[in-house]
């Protein structure tokens, strides 16, 4: 048997007693259609996810998003494989959100993939995968969808109202490129042990999301 030092056992300990990092157990528990795959990794909201998933290093609250891409990222009103979906502040949602396109059904359907959106048996902060998200707005612009809701196994009732989406691509030349200089550009190919020590969960989610 390997006896690890103690200061090296509080650590572990200490990292996944953490409410953020509560549970490394993961159930490959299926939803049904529409609902996509359901996993119970640690406690993650849904910026590191996204950012993850998608290779778009911007950090900060969801809602913050749109404005930071500016200038950094190309932006547009219609979905893409890889893109981030956007929302803006909306009733509980106080900090928006954030969720990657894994995939283009039809012009009002796409799936996504996100974090701590739906409590999935009973615990927020879960990651979905390939949840269906349906286009409302009158103009079919993009601008309101519903979102898959697992509690009630269908799609939601409410209208969330999307900023647009990001590209993991530099901007479109049409784009005013005032941003870079404000917000700096951090690179999404840093090296590893960088991001582990900026960006913890997302070196985790690297890590140990293989399913």
């Amino acid at each position: 048997m390997i006896r690890l030092p103690a200061t090296v056992t509080g650590l572990i300990l200490t990292l996944f007693a953490a409410p953020a990092l509560a549970d490394t157990v993961i159930d490959d528990s299926r939803l049904v259609s529409g609902g996509g795959s359901a996993a119970l990794p640690p406690y993650l909201q849904c910026v590191p996810y996204a950012r993850q998933v998608s290779g778009i290093a911007i950090y900060g609250d969801a809602y913050t998003w749109w404005d930071q891409a500016e200038g950094r990222y190309a932006r547009g009103t219609r979905p893409r494989v890889g893109a981030v979906m956007t929302f803006k502040r909306h009733g509980n949602s106080t900090l928006g959100h954030v969720a990657a396109v894994s995939r283009i059904v039809d012009s009002r359907t796409v799936l996504i993939r996100h974090a701590n959106w739906s409590p999935i048996h009973g615990r927020r902060g879960q990651i979905e995968d390939n949840v269906k998200v349906i286009d409302v707005s009158p103009d079919n612009d993009w601008s309101e969808v519903r979102v898959w809701y697992a509690p009630i196994n269908g799609l939601g009732s409410s209208h969330w109202p999307v900023q647009g989406f990001i590209y993991p691509g530099a901007p479109n030349k049409g784009e005013v490129q005032t941003a870079r200089a404000a917000a700096g550009t951090v690179s999404a190919a840093r090296p590893a042990r960088q991001m582990a020590a900026t960006d913890p969960i997302g070196a985790i989610i690297k890590r140990e999301m293989r399913w």
